[in-house]
Order: structure tokens, then sequence, then C-alpha cells
């Protein structure tokens, strides 16, 4: 039996954790022996391991994770909210039973002290077929996680805008010249969930000459499904004679990331054109840890915090009508997947890897980046739309097609194979 063991940094905190955990059960229900082991383990699951076998590692690791976001102060522009990562702190996995006895050795989401380029390197030493998925763009980068229009990725790092002092040579030329020697020793498989991911590492300094598989995240489509619409709203106590938008946390107007500015905008010029029409709107909200500096939404809006429970928010998924993401960089964000795959159409710029889920006019509404009269179009264009039935169907298949655990376990398993057979450096084209 094949047997893979997965390395991430937490167990299902974040997405890159729960596109392994969902990987992972994935592969398991293909009858592939598959594992996680993770540098910090929050929850309870005696499935998941970890690298910290008693309260004084778990404790150092803590501490390390803390200390590197102290000491990135003082080098990161005040106020910067883009996600950086230093290279300071590692850990060492090659001594681990479940990382020696793996047939192949599967990265993910690897930072916050624990897989640091030294440590990287020292895999090499297990002479194993290794895979790495990026969830985001800081494997090839000088440190950043999210890369909004900075192009530095092609070349090697440096004046880097993110650095309170940039230079050729400030810490982000420095990180690259680590992650360059340690790639120059281990050699591995990439799988870029989106094409937009795919895309963005082939142009990159760090990854040249390496093949880049694409191959998507998945989710649980038995859990993640369509409901009626009118008995999901009365499940979750939403009001069912209204048109219900659902989107997830926005912390703030200034937050940069999530387009929350634009979100704004684009409901207030919605609310414009209905006119008396704006009251049957309703906007509901998840993942908000409180409602302290949250923005004032131009319509009733309902704060639901952060919601643990997938069957819960699957509920919510299947009782709105429409799911809007302002995003302005994402590679394969798991609440468009969701809310699809729950037959609830969704709205987002065209950016990132959104486009791999959202077809324009089809299953959703793909509006102009940064455009929130675009994005007004969509919600306006979801609202009005003639056969909203088809559209959830059509959402629903999507996700069938392209993203359930049965296609996406099998297209990571034949690129496990080819690695195993010594097909080409980074395994056969999947």
């Amino acid at each position: 039996m094949l047997k893979v063991v997965h390395l991430n940094t937490y167990d299902g905190n974040g997405g890159a954790g729960r596109g392994c955990m969902r990987l992972n059960r994935a592969l398991l229900s293909q009858n592939i022996d598959s594992k996680i082991v993770v540098h910090y383990k929050f929850g309870k699951n005696p499935l998941i391991r970890t690298f910290n076998s008693n309260l004084i590692q778990k404790s150092y690791t803590a501490a390390t994770i803390i200390l590197e976001r102290l000491l990135a102060k003082r080098y990161l522009k005040p106020l910067q909210r883009t996600p950086f990562s230093f290279a300071w702190f590692g850990h060492s996995v090659i001594h681990h039973p479940d990382v020696k006895n793996a047939d192949i050795i599967h990265l993910h989401w690897i930072n916050h002290g624990f897989l640091d380029p030294k440590h990287i390197a020292e895999i090499a030493k297990l002479n194993k077929p290794v895979v790495w998925t990026f969830h985001d763009s800081n494997a090839f980068t000088g440190g950043c996680h999210v890369r909004y229009t900075c192009d530095h990725y092609k070349r090697q790092c440096g004046n880097c805008p993110l650095l309170i002092h940039a230079s050729d040579n400030d810490i982000s030329h420095q990180i690259w010249k680590q992650k360059h020697k340690a790639y120059e020793v281990l050699d591995f498989a990439i799988a870029a969930p989106s094409s937009w991911m795919q895309a963005s590492v082939k142009m990159s300094s760090l990854m040249q000459g390496r093949n880049v598989h694409q191959i998507p995240n998945t989710l649980e489509t038995d859990i993640f499904k369509p409901a009626d619409k009118k008995q999901a709203k009365e499940k979750t106590g939403l009001p069912t004679d209204k048109f219900i938008f659902l989107s997830g946390f926005m912390p703030s107007r200034k937050d940069l990331h999530k387009g929350t500015q634009y979100l704004l905008e684009s409901m207030e010029l919605l609310k414009q054109r209905l006119g008396a029409a704006a009251d049957n709107i309703e906007l509901v909200v998840f993942g908000n840890r409180g409602i302290e500096g949250v923005p004032d939404f131009p319509f009733k809006t309902s704060f639901l915090g952060t919601i643990n429970n997938d069957e819960q928010l699957a509920q919510y998924y299947a009782a709105a009508d429409a799911f809007l993401i302002p995003s302005l960089e994402d590679n394969l964000p798991y609440t468009v997947m969701e809310s699809l795959a729950c037959g609830t159409p969704v709205i987002a710029f065209t950016t990132g890897g959104i486009p791999d889920m959202v077809q324009h006019e089809y299953n959703g509404y793909l509006a102009t980046y940064r455009s929130a009269e675009s994005f007004a179009d969509g919600m306006e264009w979801v609202i009005k739309h003639p056969d909203s039935a088809q559209v959830q169907q059509q959402a629903r298949q999507t996700v069938i097609d392209t993203f359930s655990e049965e296609i996406v376990a099998k297209k990571h398993i034949t690129l496990y194979e080819s690695l195993l057979n010594n097909k080409g450096a980074g395994g056969a084209d999947v």
C-alpha cells in the first residue's frame, strides 16, 4: 500500500490546513495509507500527529511562532498587512517515524517556524520523492505570501516594498538566496491548486526548470451540498422572503487582501440602483470574531461569528441566494468552492484562481478587477436572473465534475506513482 505523509504547520487552521486534511481524507477513501504530521497541533484528533511529543517542545514551538511575529516588526513597514514570513526558526522532520516510513513526503504550508530552508534541504537525506503544494506564493518569493502587483519574485527579490530598509541585498533577497540554496539540494514536484498559481510559479526565478502540476484542492461534497433554499433559511433562522447575500470575514475598510472597501462601495451602488426594492436584500457575514471595527453596510447585516462546524456552515451556504467574495488575490479559495458545492452562485473579482471555479454568468459572475461598479453588476445579475434554479444546479455540477474527492485524489495518486516510477524529474504531467 502506498504510504504518504503530509506535513503542515497547523491542523486545519486556515485554508492550507483544511486543504491538507481534506486531501488526506480523499486519499484514505482511495485506500492510500495517508497520514498528517503538524508543527503545532490545536485540536485533539488522534489521527493527526505532531512533532512536539511533550509540553516543553510544544511551548518552545509556540514561543518561536510568537517571537517571529514580534521580531518581524523591526523589519516590516508599520501597518503593513501583507503576510510575510522570515526564515529564522526551523524544525528537523527527518527522524519522525511517519516521515521515515513514508513512500511520499507531501509538504503543504510550512511557515511560522516550521521548515526553514536549512531543514527543507535536510529532507533530501531521506532520498524519498517529495511533493509540495503551493497554497500561497511564499515558497517562491523572498518572504511575502501575497504578491499583488510586485514582480520582484521573477528576479531575485530585493528592494522589497514591504520592508523598512529596502535594498538590493535586503532581507527579502537574503531569504531568496537561502531558499535557492535549499532547492538546489532538494528535488520536489510542485502541485499548484490553480492555473494562476501554476503560471506564477513558472515565472518565478526560484522555480526555473521545475515541473509544475495543476491539481486543485478538494472538499467534502457529502457535507457541502445543496438544500431547499426555503427550508435552509428556516433552519438557519434567516428570513424566507428576503434575498440573502452571504460573505466571509471582512475586518475593516483598510484591509487590502480581502477587498472590503470594494464590497462596501458596490453594495452602496446596488442600493441606489434598486431603490425601494433594496429592502428585500440582507447580508449575512460569517467568520468575524466580534463586531468591533466591522464596517457599516448599506443593507441589514447579520454577523454570525466563527463557525467551526462544517455541517452548520454548509446550511448557511445552502440557505444563501449568492456568495460574495471581493478578494483581490487568492489561490483557490475554499469559500468559493464550498458555496458552489452547496449550489449557491458566487460573485467575485476576476483574480487569482477564482476563474478556475467561477464561470462567468454560468455558475456566478466574474467582475472586472477592482471595479465596484462591475461587482454591483454581478449582484444585480444574480438578483434578476430568470432561472436561478439552473444557475444553482450548474454551481453544484462544477464542483462534482472538477473538485470532488475521487477526482482530486486520483490526480495526486497519479503524480505520486509517476515519481516512484522515476518518470522524469518532478514527475509526469497530470
